[in-house]
């Protein structure tokens, strides 16, 4: 059932975000997340010192030092060993990703999705554009052969930017919120107050994903968004938001999903959605984690037999990139 108030719904129309403390019981619903995490963790780990990757395994240390330690050592970031997504380019049939059971519960959790269901609707398919993001500290993370950081700031965007155009009329909501407290110097989020309202902007390709040119957003100002964990940030998907860096000592660690009414685009047709919650049709929601994880593999083998095509409608030879 819809749980925001018609004043939180009417914030979220006005300024393209809103922002819920203590949508999650953080014991409940989100250290069920990090145990599986830590498992996650300990076999890249194995696999990295059966290669000869790292010295050690780092058992003995918490998550978020041993991660930091494991991608120092190894030279690179393995993002894409975690996330629950495939990447855009270049998926092969053994390209590491992470589906397992308290990310798929995680995603069917009920508190959210009746907050989902205030903005959008009762019909809600679990759009595939979704990530996990463990953010190292920028200054303990492996650079790449052009001397930066593997994985940094995200840059200003809006999200229905990083999809096709047939998602243009979509109702997509993102949700992102963190699985530890996210304040400025470790990275949280910030948001152009307003900015939906003026339309998808031009994205220019760079080495660290797509970005709106500074130049066209007129000077206007972020707002930074630190988040206690247990906290969310909904967005509008015309929103411009971005990600500072992270320059703490600590892991930033958040999710990012996103969501829209049943049959309309996702943007990304080539990755597998489903049915979150139908009150017309209760029996067409998804309910197994293990047809979840199925559906991915099934995506990533047929994305590495087939190819892939576009993920974006942007070029570099657009002449506001210049």
């Amino acid at each position: 059932m819809p749980t925001l108030t018609p004043s939180q719904v009417q914030q979220f129309q006005e300024d393209g975000y809103l922002i819920i403390e203590d949508l999650f019981d953080p014991a409940a619903d989100l250290d069920p997340i990090i145990e599986e995490y830590k498992g996650v963790l300990e076999r890249l780990a194995q696999e990295l010192y059966e290669r000869g990757e790292i010295q050690s395994t780092y058992a003995d240390l918490p998550f978020g030092e041993r991660l930091i330690q494991i991608y120092k050592e190894s030279g690179k970031v393995h993002a894409q060993y975690f996330d629950f997504s495939l990447p855009q380019a270049d998926v092969r049939a053994d390209t590491p990703l992470w589906v397992g059971p308290a990310v798929f519960r995680t995603l069917r959790n009920e508190k959210l999705l009746d907050a989902v269901e205030s903005l959008i609707g009762p019909e809600i398919y679990s759009n595939p554009v979704q990530h996990v993001r463990l953010k190292p500290p920028e200054h303990l993370t492996p650079k790449d052969d052009n001397g930066r950081v593997q994985l940094g700031k995200t840059p200003v965007h809006q999200d229905n930017g990083v999809v096709l155009p047939e998602a243009d009329q979509t109702e997509m909501l993102t949700v992102w919120f963190p699985l530890t407290d996210a304040y400025v110097e470790n990275g949280c989020l910030c948001v152009w107050p307003g900015s939906h309202r003026n339309g998808l902007m031009d994205h220019c390709p760079s080495p660290i994903g797509l970005r709106i040119p500074g130049k066209t957003l007129g000077g206007a100002k972020a707002v930074p968004v630190p988040l206690k964990r247990g906290g969310a940030l909904f967005m509008h998907k015309l929103t411009v938001h971005a990600s500072y860096a992270n320059t703490s000592d600590s892991v930033r660690w958040s999710f990012d999903l996103r969501y829209n009414p049943i049959g309309q685009p996702t943007g990304r047709g080539a990755f597998p959605g489903f049915v979150a919650r139908s009150a017309s049709n209760p029996e067409s929601e998804l309910h197994d984690p293990e047809v979840w994880a199925e559906l991915w593999h099934q995506a990533r083998h047929r994305l590495a037999t087939e190819g892939m095509g576009a993920f974006n409608r942007w070029s570099a030879d657009n002449p506001v990139c210049a």
